[in-house]
Formats: structure tokens, C-alpha cells, sequence
């Protein structure tokens, strides 16, 4: 089918992905692994209720390191999600916010939390049925 024109053309985009201009589908690709990464996800719904501490912070995300801590804030500030104010006292005190955008992350966010949360053991259930198919084929 050389001739054929449908054969050369690129397929079809679909879903949300088809809503993307072509030449911004590595940066929103970027900005997506950014917003749904987990840690990101869980840093941004902790400061919902505006400026925290680090160590706050820390304590409010379980199972975060503090390398992983450092990593996501110095991430979500680069991208212009959150604020870091130092404040010159003795002993220094630094507090993180979310900025006007990403407080506009914050319904999405805590739609995903609040989702993982509601469906936690139907999924942990699901996992555990496919894991025992699997040892059995």
C-alpha cells in the first residue's frame, strides 16, 4: 500500500493526551510526572493549610526522607509551586507554601489522596487475588 496516504500519516491522538499541541508534549509530559509524582502529591496536599516548617512537613508526609523531602521541595519550587521563606532568627526558621498555582493543584490532589484512601483495600484485595494467578500459571 505505498500509495495509500493513511498508512504514512501518524495515528491518531486520543484521550486527554489529543488535547496537547504536539510541540508541548515533552514539557506537559515533564509537568505530569512532576504533579502525579508521589511524593510531590503528598508534600502539595500537606500544605494546604498554608506555610509549614520543614520538619512539620516531614512529620506530616510519613515514610519521606529528608533527601526526598529536599529533592521534591527544590522541585515544586523550581516549577513555581511552592514558596521557601528563611526567616533571620536564632535559631533560623524556613516554612514552605504553596504559590497561587500551586494551590491550584490542591482539588486535584486531594481528590487522588482522598480516592487512594477510599478505594485502599478493594485495590490491596485486587493486588493480592492477581498476585495468587499468577504464582498459579
Amino acid at each position: 500500500m505505498a500509495g495509500d496516504s493513511r498508512a504514512q500519516r501518524p495515528p491518531e491522538r486520543t484521550g486527554p493526551c489529543a488535547r496537547w499541541p504536539a510541540d508541548k508534549g515533552d514539557t506537559i509530559r515533564q509537568i505530569v510526572e512532576r504533579a502525579g509524582d508521589k511524593w510531590a502529591v503528598l508534600v502539595i496536599g500537606a500544605l494546604e493549610n498554608g506555610p509549614v516548617r520543614y520538619k512539620d512537613l516531614q512529620h506530616s508526609v510519613p515514610g519521606i526522607s529528608q533527601r526526598m523531602l529536599t529533592h521534591t521541595l527544590r522541585q515544586l519550587r523550581r516549577d513555581g509551586l511552592v514558596t521557601r521563606t528563611a526567616y533571620p532568627e536564632v535559631p533560623p526558621r524556613v516554612e514552605y507554601a504553596l504559590t497561587a498555582l500551586g494551590a491550584t493543584l490542591l482539588d486535584a490532589v486531594t481528590a487522588l489522596i482522598d480516592w487512594a484512601g477510599t478505594h485502599h483495600d478493594e485495590i490491596t484485595r485486587n493486588r493480592a487475588r492477581f498476585d495468587s494467578e499468577a504464582a498459579g500459571r
